[in-house]
């Protein structure tokens, strides 16, 4: 279709073709859905090893003797609490309490932190911190850009990344966290390695529910990175792994997604996602009509859940019911191939979203039961 030559393309566009990808449009971009297949794919990760593709995400510096106080009036997480070398999860909301994004804030030097956004809001994202950049009135003391373009990024996912990630990344960190060995890096932190002279930053986070890193890198290096951990991770499985994957696996760890169980309709407090928010550190974006939410309650709230009867799998949009009447709506579904049975995510009345309450899910026409279950719905066992 003609529609396509519009999509953008990542720097690994051509090692997905060549690796036989089968491509779909993701948030404007042409991106692999599936190599070999969804389930294969889905339980490598949770096995063994994976590496996906994820330079569609954006990338944001903000910098500067104002940047904490700026972010910590923007974002709803405290950065005050990161030392140089840590991250946190975040979110930035409207003066509504809606979400205008989900994301992952580094913190690379005392003044310099380092935005990870989602592929579909980097528009909005950059628009909304101008125009917060416009009114807070920090002018010269926060230095703000875009730098979407410039980056390319990898996640490498899996227990046995351990077993390779070194001799990807050989040697101690030069900045960030102060480690020997990448593989000493804890959960939510970042460093920087040389990778053929070039600085590349490597964080221990992840969107799997299992260990592994990612890798952000000059947008010219990272098909490079790509190639030499497929060569590297033989030891550990690795595998190429598509967003069909990804979907799966945040969907069991109930990880949210922008345009899921978020948008600037939807709160966190809604999905669920207090822990994220800090109250106590004052002022920023949302914050009285979020307290409110937190002191008074919500109408509706996120609530995960997992198939009684064989149906097929639940998908997003599909009706939720409770005792005969209609409540709600899946935002999240899929059938889980680490537990052989369809689950999801949905937003139901506030005192539904209790685990063990039973709510139906309408599939094709027909109600299927299902069961309200405690977050997240995978656990290693």
């Amino acid at each position: 279709m003609e529609a396509s030559v519009l999509l953008k393309k990542t720097p690994l566009h051509a090692a997905h073709k060549r690796l036989g990808a089968r491509l779909v449009e993701f948030g404007g971009w042409d991106m692999p859905v599936q190599y070999s297949s969804i389930v294969d794919e889905h339980l490598c990760v949770r096995k063994s090893a994976g590496i996906f593709d994820i330079s569609h995400m954006g990338e944001a510096w903000v910098k500067g003797p104002g940047a904490e106080a700026f972010l910590n009036g923007t974002l709803t997480n405290d950065v005050r609490k990161l030392a140089p070398g840590q991250a946190q999860y975040s979110l930035m909301c409207l003066p509504s309490g809606g979400v205008v994004d989900d994301l992952y804030v580094y913190r690379l030097a005392p003044e310099t932190f380092l935005l990870m956004i989602n592929a579909s809001r980097i528009t909005a994202d950059v628009a909304w911190l101008h125009r917060r950049h416009a009114d807070s009135g920090v002018g010269a003391t926060v230095d703000f850009e875009d730098a979407s373009d410039h980056f390319g990024a990898v996640a490498i996912q899996g227990p046995r990344v351990v077993e390779f990630i070194g001799k990807l990344f050989p040697g101690g960190s030069h900045a960030g966290t102060a480690v020997a060995a990448v593989t000493d890096l804890k959960k939510n932190e970042i460093a920087a390695w040389r990778f053929d002279g070039e600085e590349v930053w490597v964080a221990r986070t992840g969107y799997t529910g299992e260990d592994g890193f990612e890798v952000i890198a000059p947008a010219g290096w990272i098909a490079a990175i790509w190639d030499r951990a497929l060569a590297l991770g033989h030891v550990g499985c690795l595998q190429p792994c598509g967003l069909g994957a990804r979907d799966t696996l945040r969907t069991e760890m109930c990880y949210p997604l922008y345009g899921h169980e978020l948008d600037e309709e939807t709160s966190p407090i809604e999905a669920g996602l207090g822990f994220f928010v800090a109250f106590e550190k004052g002022p920023f974006v949302g914050r009285d009509v979020l307290l409110a939410q937190k002191t008074t309650g919500t109408t509706r709230r996120s609530a995960a859940f997992r198939m009684v009867d064989k149906s097929a799998p639940p998908r997003p949009g599909y009706p939720a019911w409770i005792d005969g009447a209609a409540c709600g709506k899946v935002v999240s579904g899929t059938q889980s191939p680490s537990l052989g049975v369809g689950i999801g995510i949905a937003y139901v009345p506030t005192a539904a979203a209790v685990p063990g309450t039973r709510i139906e899910i309408e599939i094709r026409g027909k109600r299927f039961a299902a069961e309200v279950v405690k977050k997240p719905i995978y656990r290693r066992a």
